[in-house]
C-alpha cells in the first residue's frame, strides 16, 4: 500500500494531499550551481506535499564556465556564499544537498535490451541486470551514467509494461534512457560541494528540472521539448508519455550575447549586461534609428561617452540568438525523435526573456512556443519566481518527488563512505 492510500479521505471540499512516493521528509536544500549565478534553496513539505521555501540564497557565479567548474575556490565562494544565506534565513544547517548537472557535456541515449527470463517470474535483480546492462553498453572512457530511467518494458510480445515485476515471460525487453557525463567533470563538481562541507544527495540533469518546474502534466504526456537559456549554456529536454526522453546541451548562453555588445561596443561588460537587460531585443522599429543610448568605452575616463543607436544593440543580439535556435535544431534533428518530440516548445531561463525570443524561436524551430515560467512556490520571494530561476525551482519539485520514474530501484549514496567517495560510488551505483 503506498503513502497516498494509507492517508485518510479528505473533508468535503478540501483539497487531497498529494505527497508522493520519494519526497522528502523534514528541511532539505537545492543548490542551482551556473555560469552566472548560484541559488540555494531550503525548504520543508507541507501536509499537501507541496514544498515551503523557509531560505533563499543567491550569488553572481564564480569559477564555473559552460555550466562545468573551473576554478575550485572561486566556485566554493559563490556556493558557500549563497548557502550561508539561505541557512541564515532557515535557521537550519545543511548536511547535503540535491544538485543540478549541467557539467561534463551530458549526453543522452535511448537503448533496447532484450533480457532472457525463461519462463519464470521477472524479480527485481532482474530489472537491476538491465540497468547494469544498459550501462555497460553506453559506457566510454571517462564517462558515467547519471541518470537510468526505464521508459517501458515489453513482455514478450506485450509491449506497454510500466513495471513487469512478477509478471512471467520468455524474453522481456526494456526501453531505456541514459544520461552520461564526463567523469572529471563530476568529480570537480563533487570536490567543489565537499571543500564546502556539503554531500551531493542527488544528481538532476538542469533542463529537467527547468521542465519540472514550467511544464504542466499534459505537456509532459503529449510530448514537448524544453528550451532552458541559462548563462552559460542553453540546454535542451524533450518529454513524452510523462517521461523524460532526451537532454542534450550547446556551449552557447546568454552570456555570450553580453560578450558580444562589450567586444562590439567596447564598453565593459557589466554595462553590456545592463543595456542588454534594458533595452536588448531582436526586433527594432523606425524610432530605434533616433533612439540613441549612452555607451561608456572601456579605458576611458567617466567623462567619455559615445551614443548609439538601439538598432545597433538589436544587430548584435539577434545574430546571437539566431545561432543559439539554429543550434537547438540541429540537436533535435540528430536526436531522431520526429513526433515524440512533440509541436511544442517552452522556452525557459534568463536569456529567454529578451523581447523578441519568443518569436524569433517559433521562426526556427517550426514550432509552437510559449515562455514558461516557474510554477509558484510558497515562501519564495517574487524575486527568484521568474524563469531564471526554473532549474532551482525544478530541484525543488524533485526533492517533493515529482519527476521520478514509477519503476525507481536505483539505490542511493552509501552514508558509511566519506562525502568524496560518497558521490563517486553514488555515481556508479545508480543503475
Amino acid at each position: 500500500m503506498n503513502e497516498i492510500s494509507r492517508l485518510p479521505p479528505p473533508r468535503d471540499g478540501a483539497k487531497e494531499p498529494r505527497r508522493r512516493r520519494y519526497a522528502r521528509s523534514g528541511p532539505f536544500g537545492v543548490i542551482d550551481i551556473g555560469s552566472t549565478k548560484a541559488v540555494c534553496l531550503i525548504a520543508r513539505l507541507e501536509s499537501d506535499g507541496e514544498p515551503r521555501v523557509l531560505g533563499f540564497g543567491w550569488q553572481r557565479g564564480r569559477g564555473v564556465k559552460g555550466g562545468s567548474v573551473v576554478d575550485l575556490e572561486e566556485a566554493e565562494r559563490a556556493i558557500r556564499a549563497a548557502v550561508g544565506q539561505a541557512e541564515e534565513m532557515a535557521d537550519t544547517q545543511l548536511p547535503g544537498a540535491i544538485v543540478n548537472l549541467s557539467c561534463g557535456q551530458p549526453e543522452s541515449r535511448l537503448m533496447h535490451i532484450q533480457w532472457p527470463i525463461g519462463g519464470r517470474a521477472v524479480t527485481e535483480t532482474d530489472l537491476r541486470a538491465i540497468l547494469s546492462e544498459g550501462r555497460r553498453r553506453a559506457a566510454e572512457d571517462g564517462r558515467e551514467t547519471v541518470h537510468a530511467v526505464p521508459l517501458g518494458f515489453t513482455v514478450d510480445a506485450t509491449p506497454g509494461v510500466e513495471d513487469p515485476r512478477s509478471m512471467i515471460c520468455d524474453t522481456l525487453g526494456a526501453r531505456l534512457h541514459l544520461v552520461d557525463a564526463s567523469q572529471a567533470s563530476l568529480r570537480n563538481l563533487g570536490s567543489t560541494l565537499m571543500r564546502c562541507d556539503l554531500e551531493v544527495e542527488e544528481l538532476v540533469s538542469s533542463p529537467f528540472a527547468s521542465g519540472l518546474a514550467t511544464l504542466v502534466e499534459d505537456e509532459k504526456h503529449l510530448g514537448c521539448t524544453v528550451v532552458d537559456m541559462g548563462g552559460g549554456t542553453t540546454s535542451i529536454a524533450v518529454f513524452a508519455d510523462g517521461h523524460l526522453l532526451h537532454t542534450a546541451q550547446i556551449a552557447v548562453g546568454g552570456q555570450h550575447v553580453t560578450n558580444d555588445l562589450a567586444g562590439i561596443l567596447s564598453t565593459p561588460v557589466a554595462h553590456a549586461e545592463r543595456l542588454k537587460t534594458l533595452h536588448g531585443g531582436v526586433h527594432g522599429g523606425p524610432e530605434d534609428e533616433r533612439d540613441f543610448l549612452p555607451v561608456p568605452l572601456l579605458g576611458e575616463d567617466e567623462h567619455h561617452i559615445a551614443r548609439i543607436p538601439r538598432t545597433m544593440i538589436t544587430g548584435i543580439i539577434r545574430p546571437r540568438l539566431e545561432e543559439t535556435f539554429e543550434l537547438v535544431r540541429e540537436k533535435l534533428d540528430a536526436a531522431g525523435l520526429g513526433k515524440e518530440a512533440g509541436a511544442r516548445v517552452v522556452l525557459t531561463g534568463g536569456a529567454s526573456q529578451l523581447v523578441g525570443a519568443h518569436e524569433l524561436a517559433a521562426r526556427i524551430l517550426n514550432r509552437q512556443i510559449r515562455l514558461g515560467r516557474p510554477h509558484p512556490v510558497r515562501g519564495l520571494p517574487e524575486s527568484a519566481m521568474g524563469p531564471a530561476f526554473a532549474t532551482a525551482i525544478g530541484l525543488l519539485a524533485w526533492g517533493a518527488g515529482e519527476g521520478r520514474p514509477v519503476l525507481d530501484i536505483a539505490p542511493g549514496p552509501d552514508h558509511r563512505r566519506g562525502l568524496f567517495g560518497r558521490l563517486v560510488h553514488w555515481l556508479k551505483d545508480r543503475v
